[in-house]
């Protein structure tokens, strides 16, 4: 089999040949934006939601895409199509570009634009899908709102990462952050939910969160599903307590939560609020309604 082909700047490279410089602050620094986004069979689900994102994130850190919108929905499209991909992860990536060894971002005359698109099962394994996943709730906590946001879909995710050590060390799938208050903010590379007497909870951006594309799906499946859903602090016993809990996300899809710190969450994974979400997302991701139509 062929390797992915690669976009770097308006050329599509081998995998194994891509290449960027090591004066780009993207690398040097995390200075730069992203975006994870699906195709399934052959539609690319919720891209226009996605690249607007892109947008926002890079207007808070003042860099300027230099190309539009629709013009970079179409190198998504054409990096998938290239590669002859119906099912695939894409990976949309903006940095500030070459520069030097110091900080000034006006040392960067040209940012640079790299998508990358592969097949990819969900994040946590296929299996998770199934048999829920085991979670920690971490000591590292989430970057403040008015620090390196996470709102800001950046590249630099160190914060996330080093809970995620947290939870390898511990023998988990994932974690569980808090943010500064102490109350629950989200998993490393995901949002998280719980269900409380069939209603549905999720903490709120001022929680520290990124506003997942997966996650407002998931608010409207349950607004269509008629299941109550609230934005809210959570407290970590509320999510202890809980009688289902999820994550949602691009890489992770919708994953059932089995245990946090050991105990165990519900009396069934997924629980029966988890299923009927999981059960509608699956049949929305496939529908050109929300997507992009690679043809």
């Amino acid at each position: 089999m062929s390797e992915p082909l690669v976009y770097i700047d308006g050329e599509f490279y081998s995998k194994s040949s891509a290449r960027i410089s090591v004066l780009d602050h993207g690398f040097l620094y995390g200075d730069g934006v992203f975006e994870g986004i699906r195709c399934y069979n052959g539609v690319v689900f919720k891209l226009r939601e996605h690249v607007e994102r892109l947008y926002r994130s890079a207007k808070a850190i003042r860099l300027e895409i230099p190309v539009s919108m629709s013009e970079m929905m179409d190198i998504v499209v054409k990096t998938i199509k290239v590669n002859g991909f119906r099912d695939a992860y894409v990976r949309l990536v903006v940095t500030r570009g070459i520069g030097d060894l110091g900080l000034d971002p006006r040392r960067c005359p040209k940012p640079s634009i790299i998508v990358i698109a592969e097949q990819l099962e969900p994040i946590l394994g296929a299996e998770s899908l199934k048999r829920g996943v085991r979670l920690i709730i971490s000591s590292t906590r989430r970057d403040p709102v008015q620090a390196t946001s996470h709102e800001v879909k950046s590249l630099n995710y160190l914060n996330s990462i080093m809970a995620k050590l947290e939870a390898i060390a511990a023998g988990a799938d994932d974690a569980v952050m808090l943010d500064t208050r102490g109350f629950v903010s989200e998993a490393t590379a995901a949002n998280i939910f719980l269900v409380k007497s069939s209603i549905l909870y999720t903490p709120p951006v001022t929680a520290g969160i990124l506003p997942g594309i997966t996650r407002a799906t998931v608010m409207d499946i349950a607004q269509s599903l008629k299941i109550p859903v609230l934005e809210r602090d959570i407290t970590p016993v509320e999510l202890l307590t809980s009688d289902e809990a999820f994550l949602t996300g691009t890489g992770v899809e919708i994953v059932p939560v089995a245990s946090i710190s050991g105990v165990k969450i519900g009396d069934q994974v997924p629980g029966p609020v988890t299923l009927r979400i999981i059960e509608m997302f699956n049949r929305i991701k496939v529908d050109p309604a929300y997507g992009e139509k690679l043809d």
